[in-house]
């Protein structure tokens, strides 16, 4: 009773914390998950292989709630592994890609299947009581699961548009050294753009998502006192977008092929490292 999974990263569209609207861009970053049932109730073990350091609370209450949702939850007990390129706190979604694939992995692992939309939900419950997350972050959930581009409501847990953007573009992603937790972040900061973020929500749903990433990010940073000039620097070497993703504070940019090497050039001159991956067009699978 072995089950595994992949789920994908995603960087931020629309960052739903300040009003609850949100909207996330898959990415071709990836976490799979191995969960191995045992015959111990209640004993959840957890590891974080590529970064043993991380706690592990998530993945316990992810499997708990899958054993609780079908009630066998005084049948089994698990051991699970997570793998991840997905840097961990930084703002691509490494927690909602971690109960994606943790929630499969364990669905799989029964024997069992729900749809997509109760199979997101019972991540983003658990991501909720983990305390990784403010808003329950259904935006990224959806987002990693599905892949491509979706715009939600995070407060209905609805979501209201799905795109497949066009093009043939690059995620160049910077990627600062230093973490940054959701569960710490300034909430009641954010939420004095909560106006603003609403009008560049609608903006995205509308289809001019990327105009929407460049002005979300550029808000966010103004609040929390990010540094603006990573996002601006790649937007003057040719990325069709760049902003802070999630709470940061790693900054992301979709960048043509030819302008690739630009915008590494320019950033070259930042502290930290940067990761070059793609538009993720592939749903979370079991495998």
């Amino acid at each position: 009773m072995i089950g595994r999974s992949v789920a994908y990263g995603a960087v931020t569209i629309i960052n739903a914390i300040s009003c609850g609207l949100g909207a996330a861009l898959s990415v071709g970053l990836k976490t799979e998950a191995r969960v191995k049932l045992t015959s111990e109730p209640g004993n959840i073990e957890g590891k974080i292989l590529s970064d043993p350091s991380e706690s592990t609370i998530l993945i316990d209450k992810v499997v708990r709630h899958i054993l609780k949702h079908f009630h066998l939850e005084d049948q089994y007990g698990a051991y699970v592994e997570t793998q991840s390129n997905i840097p961990i706190a930084r703002g691509l979604k490494s927690s909602s890609a971690a109960a994606n694939a943790v929630t499969l992995a364990a669905i799989s692992a029964l024997g069992e299947e729900v749809d997509d939309l109760s199979l997101i939900n019972i991540g983003v419950d658990a991501s909720i009581e983990a305390g990784v997350t403010v808003t329950g972050a259904f935006d990224d959930a959806c987002a990693s699961y599905f892949g491509n581009m979706v715009v939600t409501d995070n407060y209905e847990r609805k979501i209201l548009k799905r795109f497949q953007p066009e093009g043939d573009y690059a995620i160049l992603i910077h990627v600062p050294p230093k973490k940054a937790y959701t569960s710490k972040s300034d909430v009641n900061r954010m939420k004095i753009i909560a106006d603003e973020v609403k009008a560049l929500h609608r903006l995205a749903l509308v289809g001019d998502y990327w105009s929407a990433m460049t002005l979300n990010g550029l808000l966010y940073s103004a609040v929390l006192g990010c540094d603006i000039n990573i996002a601006l620097d790649a937007l003057a070497e040719g990325a069709v977008a760049a902003g802070l993703s999630g709470k940061g504070p790693a900054v992301a940019s979709i960048v043509p092929r030819e302008n690739i090497n630009r915008v590494r050039d320019v950033w070259g001159k930042y502290e930290g490292e940067i990761i070059e991956t793609c538009i993720n067009r592939e749903k979370a699978h079991v495998l």
